[in-house]
């Protein structure tokens, strides 16, 4: 099975960069899309429609502003929208759908760089996600956790840590909850697979960073404990360009 995760920055931009004729010749089992920026009733018939696919859209009430979409090739058992907590999901940040014998959330995390506020919401917002899976991991279910977490967990995950320690994104108070999912059954496994290998998945836009690769790891997949004995790899498509990320793909028995 195939799953792969990319943050478009706006999906009409991104179709207009060939989004959808590279998807499709990917032939992944499920798409995650973050950060859409738009609704589905802003998109014309042919940019909605992705042959074989599935779509379940959750854009953010503000207009032009964050939301996700997964798209699946079997229809999800079941599909749920959001945190149950109302200023979270007016921001449009999670889906999950139910596959086989794991959940998949798709999400797009809280950035924290526009002041203090936004970090606490952030933190909030991973508190609340860990709540969730706590209970979805003690009732037996299985989960996959993708998209942008919006934080670089450690080190080797940025090209200029140092200079970042006081920046959103690397901040300790960030960082740790990347800890704590790991703490109570997750596995970065990209990380596990690769624990040496310097890739990142985002770039600034400005001073040539891409280019200069100067970047940061800030979309992953989390997994399941029980579930990563079953990863077969994890590749990020750094080469690929549309967006100020790349696309990440998971391959699982």
């Amino acid at each position: 099975m195939k799953i792969m995760t990319w943050n478009v920055n706006g999906i009409r931009a991104a179709l207009g960069k060939n989004l959808k004729s590279w998807m499709l010749e990917q032939t992944p089992d499920v798409f995650c899309l973050q950060e859409i920026k738009a609704t589905p009733q802003q998109l014309s018939d042919e940019q909605k429609d992705f042959p074989g696919f599935n779509v379940v859209w959750n854009p953010a009430q503000r207009p032009g502003y964050s939301g996700v979409a997964t798209f699946s090739k079997r229809d999800p058992a079941e599909a749920w929208l959001g945190l149950d907590v109302e200023r979270f999901d007016v921001e449009g940040r999670v889906i999950c759908t139910r596959h086989e014998d794991f959940l998949l959330y798709n999400i797009y995390f809280p950035n924290g760089q526009r002041g203090q506020e936004r970090v606490a919401y952030k933190l909030d917002f991973y508190a609340r996600l860990l709540e969730i899976c706590d209970a979805w991991h003690a009732s037996g279910q299985k989960i996959i956790i993708t998209g942008d977490f919006n934080t670089a967990h450690l080190p080797i995950d940025l090209a200029h840590p140092k200079e970042n320690e006081t920046t959103s994104g690397f901040l300790p108070e960030e960082r740790v909850w990347v800890d704590k999912f790991l703490e109570h059954g997750f596995v970065d496994v990209y990380r596990r697979l690769y624990p040496e290998r310097v890739q990142y998945t985002w770039w600034t836009y400005r001073m040539g960073a891409r280019q200069r690769n100067i970047g940061w790891r800030i979309d992953y997949f989390l997994v399941s404990e029980q579930l990563a004995g079953r990863v077969k790899d994890v590749v990020i498509h750094d080469q690929v360009t549309g967006s100020d990320h790349c696309p990440v793909e998971l391959i699982i028995d």
